[in-house]
């Protein structure tokens, strides 16, 4: 099956390929197919993977997939949330994203500076599929004061996660951008919300 992948951030198509390894998926950036981001209008996570899904599936005429993730921090009243990939403004790199963070949370001591990521992915059949998967995902954890790690995007040189039951006990990560990519992938946020997504996938009529 050709799906198109509706996102532009080489860390989110790198992520997704590996976990959809072992599916039969021909998984095809949108942008191979010339596909824009369309400008994310929606107030929460779900609507800007909705919006984003049928928009790429609108222009590529496939199936499609998309997600909209981001980090919420309680001291910042969940802030940067949805605006977490522009929250040091429209075409912001990771590194300014992150220093913002880390400056708006220089004075919040350790127990106030608990977080969470969040990810909600969509999978549409077609621009129009009035029944579309929807699955999400939430990552608890804190916000370290300084970056630790160099492997993976976003926020997560500044993201410590919870140890949950999933995770070894003596876990020895200090952060998700020290994680080898695949105890990434069992724990992160975006593997829940997309199990639950191929979950769904795999339950329907074939």
């Amino acid at each position: 099956m050709r799906v198109v992948l509706a996102t532009g951030n080489a860390g989110k198509l790198r992520e997704f390929r590996e976990l959809l390894a072992s599916m039969q998926l021909d998984l095809i950036p949108q942008s191979i197919l010339g596909i824009e981001t369309p400008e994310e209008t929606g107030s929460t996570f779900i609507e800007n993977a909705l919006l984003k899904a049928r928009y790429a599936s609108a222009c590529s005429g496939l199936p499609a997939i998309a997600d909209d993730s981001g980090l919420s921090v309680d001291a910042l009243c969940g802030a940067p949330g949805v605006y977490s990939a522009r929250y040091s403004g429209f075409g912001a790199s990771d590194i300014e994203n992150r220093a913002k963070l880390l400056m708006a949370m220089k004075d919040v001591p350790d127990p106030a500076r608990t977080a969470r990521f969040h990810c909600v992915i969509v999978w549409v059949k077609a621009a129009d599929d009035a029944r579309p998967l929807i699955g999400t995902g939430v990552w608890e954890g804190l916000v370290l004061p300084a970056e630790c790690g160099s492997e993976g995007f976003g926020y997560d040189p500044i993201f410590a996660p919870r140890v949950t039951s999933n995770m070894q006990k003596n876990n020895l990560y200090s952060s998700v951008a020290q994680m080898p990519a695949n105890f990434k992938n069992l724990n992160s946020h975006r593997a829940v919300a997309l199990r639950s997504v191929l979950q769904q996938w795999a339950a329907l009529p074939k």
